[in-house]
């Protein structure tokens, strides 16, 4: 993927400012920012359902709104929530998709990876939200597609569920599967993220790996102790050895037990703290919604959106019809 200076407004709402982002093959990309900072418009270019404002964009070597029908089977969405899954159960949804690519993956190996062996007879309406969050992830990657869009993916999963999504993605990704992630769990950006980029007002305002991200500055130590007079004390120091040296000899003087400062504490800001910072006075109320329900949207009229009943659309292509049904099962 290679963008160069996407905007895109909405009347006088200015939602995307000139973003440039790459992709590899391969690669996982997490795309952080706060509700309403552009993510959604952004993604929605790339998924060639909206139109951009200005800029450059080609997904997997094509411009997403000019490209043949069959750039769409090389592509999996897994949009940020469950719609109606209609009376089928996940054997049959994954069945019915996956006979919509020329390569699929087969339903047992989709049920497996990502864990609903034990539930695919059951209707897939009854099932836990966890369960139906990864059903869609299982329509999104039945297609063995080269780039896969999730947008929230891990909503609703336990910490078990959590772990084994993780490692399916690391093997997608093992494949060559390049990864567009949005997520508001840091953890899982910090874990699944060979680079993160920060989207707020429009523009990305940081972009590294999660442990290089907001520069050597962000990542100074913090120390914390109680001095002798039972003060809370702290202080940023690129060098921590020699503030607790000295702490020691200190408290070592005052006679304080075991000659050590009192709770005694040293830690780096995590990942969720230099991305507050960085988002920090940055005003995100300009995006009317991030776009959503305009009526520009290009894929807005494919009938298969908001229902993931099998069956074909008119006039549909089969590997559009995928993308835009799967999209609506979690739209």
């Amino acid at each position: 993927m290679r963008v160069r200076g996407l905007s895109k407004r909405y009347g006088a709402a200015e939602v995307l400012r000139g973003i440039d982002l790459d992709i590899a093959p391969g690669e996982t990309y997490a795309l952080l920012g706060p509700n309403g900072a552009g993510k959604s418009t952004a993604i929605e270019v790339l998924e060639g359902i909206r139109r951009p404002g200005a800029g450059d964009v080609r997904v997997l070597g094509e411009d997403p709104l000019d490209a043949p029908r069959s750039w769409r089977s090389r592509i999996g969405i897994v949009a940020q929530s469950t719609g109606d899954l209609g009376p089928f159960s996940p054997r049959e949804l994954i069945a019915h998709f996956g006979a919509l690519y020329a390569n699929p993956r087969g339903v047992d190996e989709v049920l497996e990876l990502v864990g609903l062996t034990d539930q695919a007879g059951k209707r897939a309406s009854r099932m836990s939200g966890g369960q139906q969050r990864r059903l869609d992830v299982a329509l999104g990657i039945v297609g063995r597609p080269e780039l896969l869009f999730l947008d929230e993916p891990t909503t609703g999963f336990d910490p078990e569920a959590r772990r084994r999504f993780w490692d399916m993605l690391a093997g997608l990704t093992g494949e060559g599967t390049a990864i567009l992630l949005t997520t508001h769990y840091l953890d899982e950006a910090a874990h699944l993220a060979d680079r993160v980029g920060v989207l707020t007002g429009g523009r990305i305002v940081a972009e590294a790996a999660p442990a290089d991200l907001g520069g050597p500055e962000a990542r100074v130590p913090v120390v914390r102790w109680r001095d002798a007079t039972g003060m809370a004390r702290e202080e940023r120091t690129a060098t921590p050895g020699a503030l607790i040296s000295r702490l020691a000899a200190e408290a070592a003087e005052a006679g304080l037990p075991g000659g050590e400062p009192q709770d005694l504490e040293v830690r780096r800001p995590s990942l969720e703290e230099i991305y507050l910072g960085l988002i920090a006075g940055e005003s995100t109320g300009n995006d009317q919604g991030d776009g959503a329900g305009e009526s520009e949207a290009v894929g807005a009229q494919n009938p298969a959106q908001g229902s993931a009943a099998p069956c074909r659309a008119e006039g549909t292509g089969d590997a559009d019809h995928a993308v835009a049904a799967t999209r609506g099962v979690a739209a």
